[in-house]
């Protein structure tokens, strides 16, 4: 059974998933907004919160030529430079160890994604429990390296990564220690597609790297991560907004209060579902086999009554014999007089070679 332990949450097979509020920039740089994204997510059910951890000069650098403009037609962001859109969303360093207290009080997981080396000892000094490697820095094989020496479990999402790179990803994170990794099926496009998730590579993944797999998920709404579920997310991440805060930069993928205590819900039910493989009715259905067919009689009959398709049916409920009987029924005598609606059995009728059974 392959499960990672992170703090004192068991994540992975056997385990029900384990939802991730992750707060990003939708904060706006506001403290009291931020805790009160965490109060909401831990009042709407999830079980961790996680932040980005980075300023605009880790990421790029402040140039606003054409290769750092963001220019594509469908984003959200289009006609921003890297830069600007960095330092709109970044979670300031001065407000983690508050930010991740206060989670803790709430009974939540607290821990971020470094974007540089420097977060990762910056992360150490605030004793997180783990990491995630986002998307685009799954090729960043000395982040990787950093995180893996920690020794702490690792997220690592799948983004645009071909399989040969995710390979060499993985590698890397082991070669340098680590022993727990959760990889994330992610589509690193803003909002992403339904039909651009691919969710039945989580099954491949979790074949081919031998590790607990789930979903970072930037789609609209419940569906793609209920599915995910259902193919064997043991991890669901999705991003967190207040209601009515349409301005928050991450907003048009965003989850609120609401929709995030109904993905909790769902998804428990969806795993839940899962259950095992098992024929001849789950549990419940026992009492329900009474009203299964059986044979019963029709019309009224006389004791030495020829059995007929006139005087016994295949009927619910089933108290009377086995539906599989009716044709060698056909053509053999009544034993006794029998009243319509009487359930068959063996000692009714003449038959030599009658089994006991119904």
């Amino acid at each position: 059974m392959v499960q990672v332990k992170i703090g004192g949450t068991y994540v992975g097979e056997g385990c029900p998933p384990l939802i991730i509020a992750e707060l990003s920039g939708n904060h706006g740089q506001c403290l009291d907004k931020a805790k009160t994204m965490i109060r909401l997510a831990a009042e709407a059910g999830a079980h961790a919160i996680k932040l980005q951890t980075y300023t605009a000069d880790s990421l790029t650098i402040d140039i606003d030529s054409r290769e750092f403009l963001i220019d594509e037609s469908d984003s959200l962001w289009r006609g921003k430079t890297l830069y600007s859109l960095y330092q709109q969303a970044s979670t300031p360093y001065a407000w983690h160890a508050e930010l991740f207290s206060y989670a803790h009080e709430l009974g939540l997981l607290a821990f971020s994604s470094p974007f540089d080396e420097a977060a990762v000892d910056f992360l150490e000094s605030l004793s997180v429990p783990c990491y995630k490697i986002a998307s685009f820095e799954n090729n960043h094989l000395p982040l990787i390296a950093k995180v893996a020496q920690t020794g702490k479990p690792v997220f690592m999402s799948t983004g645009m990564a071909s399989l040969e790179e995710l390979e060499e990803a993985v590698s890397c994170a082991r070669f340098h220690g680590c022993k727990d990794l959760v990889l994330l099926k992610c589509t690193s496009h803003y909002p992403a597609s339904a039909e651009g998730s691919h969710l039945r590579t989580l099954q491949d993944m979790a074949s081919q790297f031998n590790c607990v797999v789930g979903l970072s998920d930037h789609s609209r709404g419940l569906a793609v991560p209920i599915a995910a579920v259902a193919l064997g997310a043991s991890v669901i991440e999705k991003h967190f907004v207040l209601e009515n805060d349409t301005d928050a930069v991450d907003a048009d993928f965003s989850l609120t209060s609401g929709e995030m205590k109904s993905l909790v819900t769902e998804t428990r039910r969806a795993w839940k579902a899962l259950g095992v493989i098992k024929y001849g009715g789950a549990d419940e259905e026992q009492d329900s086999k009474r009203y299964r067919r059986s044979i019963y009689v029709s019309a009224p009959v006389k004791a030495d009554d020829y059995v007929s398709e006139a005087n016994i049916k295949v009927v619910r409920p089933a108290f009377g014999l086995h539906p599989r009987h009716y044709q060698m029924l056909i053509g053999q005598r009544f034993t006794q007089d029998l009243a319509k609606g009487t359930a068959l059995n063996w000692s009714m009728v003449n038959v030599e070679d009658s089994q006991g059974d119904r």
